[in-house]
């Protein structure tokens, strides 16, 4: 018997504890063109004339020839910035904001969360994705880690 399709949801959360000044941090995240810190991002560009703030889109094309497609539509400087998803993931919606705050003078914490719903697919489908999602979040956010602590 195959695994019957439907709509599944879930909810990715992950945080990193980084010895850097939130200004920095925010200067780095708010780059929102500037991926280098992504796992398998190989570039990325602006789809809109806003290149900050609520209403700026970017597409950013990763490693394996993937290509999404996203929108801001929330910002406040140096505290979160959130998007969502138009094109290019499995999914019906996904919705994700990466937040800032600061623990001490020279200590930030950056969490990156996220609401998925998928298309249509099993939910052996559906946990390798979230799965998937889940690592990436963990990777890239310790690529930020690394490149912001140098």
């Amino acid at each position: 018997m195959t695994e019957p399709k439907s709509f599944h949801s879930g909810e990715v959360k992950k945080s990193v504890i980084i010895k850097a000044p939130k200004k920095n941090v925010w200067e780095k995240i708010s780059k929102i063109t500037e991926l280098s810190w992504l796992n398998g991002v190989k570039k990325t560009v602006f789809k809109s004339k806003t290149k900050q703030g609520v209403g700026t889109i970017r597409k950013i094309t990763f490693d394996d020839g993937n290509v999404v497609e996203e929108i801001i539509v929330g910002w406040k400087n140096e505290e979160y910035f959130s998007y969502i998803a138009t094109s290019g993931l499995p999914l019906r919606a996904y919705h994700a904001t990466i937040s800032l705050k600061s623990l001490d003078r020279m200590t930030s914490q950056v969490t990156w969360q996220s609401f998925l719903n998928s298309d249509e697919m099993t939910k052996t489908q559906f946990l390798e994705f979230y799965n998937f999602m889940s690592s990436f979040y963990k990777d890239s956010l310790g690529n930020l880690k690394s490149s912001l602590e140098r």
